[in-house]
């Protein structure tokens, strides 16, 4: 018992020192202040990952991501603004990789999509409960007209059978 207590702790010793350099690996970046922090730091989850399709490139370790975290650093430490690092990376990979494109005339229908498929469904949803409604009243009027020829059908055999009960007196 010992001996299987013994090895367990020697395994899960090793499997912590194999796991400690894994959080070394960050990046550590010298900014001249905590504004020109923040920016990289907005920037970097703002920007997406042009060969990871919906990753930021902050959390990506593709080499395009690196080069653009790079390329985002290197301009913010120059002074570039925000607006100047937008434009380099979309002028240079496209629209794609802002997570939030421009309106205009490639982007529009990306833009008014949710709002086409929201009315869309909102009148499927109208549409099909006029359709209820009319099936509703249809059942009731054939259900209605249906009790009243049972009405009349039971009617007429009551009919006959006092005229039958009348005739044997």
């Amino acid at each position: 018992m010992k001996t299987l207590l013994w090895l367990l702790t020697s395994i899960l010793l090793a499997l912590s020192a194999c796991a400690t350099p894994a959080f070394a690996t960050e990046e550590a970046l010298r900014f001249d202040n905590e504004t020109q922090r923040k920016l990289y730091q907005q920037l970097t989850a703002e920007l997406r990952c042009p060969q990871c399709q919906n990753q930021n490139i902050a959390d990506s370790n593709a080499i395009v991501s690196v080069d653009m975290r790079q390329k985002t650093y290197d301009m913010i430490k120059q002074g570039s603004s925000r607006d100047d690092v937008l434009d380099y990376m979309i002028n240079r990979y496209g629209n794609f990789v802002h997570y939030q494109p421009p309106l205009n005339r490639y982007t529009l229908l990306l833009w008014l999509a949710p709002v086409l498929m929201l009315l869309a469904l909102v009148a499927l949803q109208l549409k099909r409960r006029r359709q209820q409604a009319a099936e509703s009243s249809s059942e009731a009027a054939a259900e209605s007209a249906s009790e009243q020829s049972a009405s009349a059908a039971l009617d007429a055999e009551l009919d006959e059978l006092i005229e039958q009960y009348r005739s044997k007196k």
